[in-house]
């Protein structure tokens, strides 16, 4: 074959590697950045595209994907001179890939220095019991301070978390006594509190019987008087005797002189009891003497 066949098929050859080695796929959420000749030219987005070769370089993909860091536990001081191991996990973004490549050397490791010494700050005006109990605010306080330093770097902070706050072993058994000494005492007002509740619930209950028992008693009393008195009365109604009548004749003398102006003169013998009955039938008949005299 003709020599220049051959030099066809060579730049044929070549034309389709510089065409493959211009070509750049951007994967989703990814970010490529492109320097031409050593300067910043672009930031390439999710997506095909093609470079120039030989004097674009494009950089390693760069995540735009939420990050999670876990930095190693920093020794801090608190403000009672109380020295703990704290631990720190930052979620964190890239939201501008240039500033992310030409901010800062390093962002992560950046990023952990900056943590750690803004904990060290935050925490050095904490006492002990305050860095236990505020985590919130440690981590409120720690999330701002981190998102405004690295917005020049194009990181954005989302959270901070404190992972671990670790006290000297002496202290930790301190609060562990505190703790066991705190259970113990509540243990205590609790079962004080049940058994005054108790006593309590079995005094009521001796108190509502004791009543319930005298009411009982006294509802039998009066049902047996009740019942003696009926029983007295069906047998001096059987068997009148004279201080029955006497009490009967007084009742009917109360009824006929009730609401009228008859004059009734008692006879002097109320032992008498016939004659009195007798006085006492013609009244009731209708022959109503206008005076009773006293024979």
């Amino acid at each position: 074959m003709h020599p220049i066949f051959w030099v066809l098929i060579a730049v044929l050859i070549v034309a389709i590697i510089i065409f493959i080695t211009s070509l750049r796929i951007v994967r989703q959420s990814n970010a490529v950045i492109v320097e031409r000749l050593g300067k910043y030219r672009k930031t390439l987005e999710t997506g095909f595209h093609m470079v120039l070769p030989f004097f674009d370089k494009t950089s390693t993909p760069i995540s735009l994907k939420e990050r999670v860091a876990d930095f190693k536990p920093q020794p801090v001081i608190t403000k009672d001179n109380v020295t703990m191991q704290i631990d720190t996990v930052v979620y964190f973004q890239i939201t501008d890939p240039k500033l992310y490549t030409y901010g800062v050397d390093r962002p992560i490791s950046a990023i952990e220095n900056l943590t750690a010494t803004t904990l060290r700050n935050l925490v050095g005006t904490l006492e002990l019991d305050e860095t236990l109990t505020s985590r919130d605010t440690v981590n409120a306080r720690l999330q701002h301070i981190l998102d405004e330093a690295t917005d020049p770097w194009g990181i954005k902070v989302n959270r901070v978390e404190l992972k671990n706050i670790l006290p000297p072993r002496e202290i930790q058994e301190a609060m562990e006594k505190q703790m066991r000494a705190e259970r113990e005492r509540r243990e205590s007002i609790l079962r004080a509190e049940g058994e005054k509740r108790s006593n309590i619930l079995v005094a009521e209950g001796e108190k509502e019987a004791a009543v319930l028992r005298a009411e009982a008693k006294k509802i039998s009393l009066l049902t047996e008087a009740e019942g003696q008195a009926q029983a007295i009365e069906r047998i001096m109604k059987a068997r009148p005797d004279a201080a029955y009548l006497t009490l009967q004749g007084y009742e009917a003398l109360k009824c006929m002189a009730d609401g009228e102006s008859t004059k009734i003169i008692v006879p002097s013998n109320l032992a008498d009891v016939t004659g009195l009955f007798t006085s006492i039938s013609e009244v009731l008949k209708g022959n109503k003497p206008n005076k009773i005299t006293k024979k």
